[in-house]
């Protein structure tokens, strides 16, 4: 059965979707996306998403042509056309077709998508036996020059960093930000364990606030886990006790390499361990 993709309020098969190429998140990346998960059937955090969404089109200046609710009944009722219980939901929210030329006022019409499909980010077997990362030269997206709270569409700055990870063999990559502290990896935020307390780059140090990231910030408070949002550097990677990453494709994954240096004990840890399952059990709750 071919998968059906909404555009702004109607359904199409998968070859049939399409919007104009005068569009201007074609022509120009000027739009915003979220991704989210489903699992049994109901969407993880969906609100936050949402929120999130209506947040990075505001900071673009750009309105959504429908408001959260029809949005959230939209999502569900594509997931539903698609019979997908456990998937992954790419919703996008494009300025529309325009003339040639960055003038977002030439605009009309934007164009709301929503495809429910099923991702698989890493092979299974990377979250038993970890991830090896790299660290990419190309530095994240300064914060006076493009927020990277604004999850837009255009994904070049994380893109280049991939291929640096992928041309040393990696799948992912940690991306710096201008000051040299970590900032997060292409795709994902990133955390380390440290005699026991669990420190991640605080939103100020050029990362996107991830919903998976709250979740597990959340999760690890709860279990009464000390939580620090701090500034870390390489150096605070390279003797961590443990790693991982977050993100609502990725969920939770270890990390035990960064740049051919061994985290940890080279395994992944006992709390990253205990997170993934918590993180696991979470989602089944709010299903």
């Amino acid at each position: 059965m071919s998968l059906k993709i909404y555009i702004s309020g109607k359904f199409y098969d998968k070859q049939d979707a399409k919007i104009s190429v005068y569009d201007h998140g074609f022509l120009y990346g000027d739009g915003v996306f979220e991704g989210m998960r489903s699992y049994g059937g109901k969407v993880f955090r969906l609100p936050q998403h949402l929120e999130r969404l209506w947040a990075s089109a505001k900071a673009i200046w750009l309105t959504i042509p429908m408001t959260q609710e029809a949005m959230a009944q939209a999502v569900y009722d594509t997931l539903a056309i698609n019979g997908i219980r456990d998937g992954y939901i790419r919703l996008v929210v494009t300025r529309g077709a325009g003339a040639l030329g960055l003038d977002p006022n030439k605009c009309s019409d934007p164009q709301v998508v929503i495809i429910a499909d099923h991702i698989q980010l890493y092979p299974r077997e990377l979250y038993e036996k970890g991830l090896e990362i790299i660290t990419a030269s190309t530095i994240r997206n300064h914060s006076a020059a493009l927020s990277p709270r604004i999850k837009s569409l255009n994904y070049l700055n994380n893109i280049l960093a991939k291929i640096e990870g992928l041309q040393a063999g990696c799948v992912e990559a940690l991306m710096l930000n201008a000051k040299g502290e970590v900032a997060e990896c292409t795709g994902d935020n990133i955390f380390i364990v440290r005699k026991g307390t669990l420190m991640t780059p605080p939103i100020d140090a050029g990362i996107l606030e991830g919903i998976t990231r709250d979740a597990v910030i959340e999760l690890a408070q709860a279990a009464g886990l000390p939580v620090q949002q701090i500034p870390l550097t390489r150096h605070d990677l390279f003797i961590a006790d443990e790693c991982f990453l977050t993100g609502t494709a990725a969920e939770i994954i270890p990390v035990v390499k960064l740049d051919s240096r061994v985290i940890g004990t080279g395994q992944p840890g006992p709390i990253t361990r205990q997170l993934m399952q918590q993180f696991a059990e979470l989602t089944r709750r709010e299903a």
